[in-house]
C-alpha cells in the first residue's frame, strides 16, 4: 500500500458512497472492485466473510462493511476513516436533499428519474450476489434453503427473526454434534 492509506482509504469509501445509487447492496460490485480487485487489501474470501459479519450485525450495511474493512486493515483509525468515507457523501446529499425537497415534491422529471433508476439498482445488487455466490461455492442444492426461507417469509408471513434464530440453533447444533461428531 503506497502512501497514505487513511486518505487513499477514505477517498475510495467517499467515491463509492458518492457514486452509488440503491443504498448498501448496491455498493457490493464497487467495493468488491476498489478492495479485492483494483487495490487488493482483501482476497475474495475475506472480502466475502466481512461482508456476511456486515449483514448479520444491526446497522447500516454499507457502515458496517466498511469498518470491517477499515479494522481489518488498519484497525480502529482505518475503520475510522472508511466510515467517514462512506458516511459523508450520504449525509451531504440528504442534507442538502432536505433543504430543498418542497421545492421539488410532485416534479414529473424528478419521479420519472427516480422510476427509470430502479432496475438498474436491482440489476447492481443482482450481480454481485451471483458472483460471490460463485466464490462460496453456492450450488441449486444449497441455494435451496435460502429459497425456502424467502417464500417462507414471503408468503406465511413469518418474521425474519425468527428465521434467523432458527438458523443460528440449526447451525450450532449442526456444528456441534454432525460436523464434529
Amino acid at each position: 500500500m503506497k502512501g497514505n492509506f487513511y486518505l487513499q482509504g477514505f477517498l475510495t469509501f467517499l467515491k463509492i458512497g458518492l457514486f452509488t445509487i440503491g443504498g448498501g447492496y448496491a455498493m457490493i460490485p464497487l467495493i468488491e472492485r476498489e478492495v479485492v480487485e483494483r487495490r487488493q487489501w482483501l482476497s475474495k474470501e475475506e472480502f466475502l466473510d466481512l461482508m456476511s459479519l456486515s449483514q448479520m450485525l444491526p446497522g447500516v450495511f454499507a457502515v458496517n462493511f466498511s469498518i470491517y474493512i477499515g479494522h481489518r486493515l488498519r484497525g480502529f483509525r482505518g475503520s475510522l476513516a472508511l466510515a467517514a468515507g462512506i458516511v459523508v457523501p450520504s449525509f451531504v446529499i440528504i442534507l442538502l436533499i432536505a433543504m430543498f425537497f418542497q421545492a421539488f415534491a410532485g416534479n414529473q422529471v424528478v419521479e420519472a428519474i427516480f422510476k427509470g433508476i430502479r432496475p438498474a439498482v436491482v440489476a447492481l445488487i443482482a450481480v454481485p450476489c451471483i458472483q460471490l455466490g460463485r466464490v462460496a461455492h453456492i450450488t441449486l442444492a444449497t441455494a435451496f434453503f435460502p429459497i425456502l426461507v424467502a417464500v417462507i417469509i414471503a408468503i406465511a408471513g413469518v418474521s425474519p427473526v425468527y428465521v434467523i434464530i432458527a438458523v443460528a440453533v440449526g447451525a450450532y447444533c449442526y456444528g456441534r454434534f454432525f460436523k464434529e461428531g
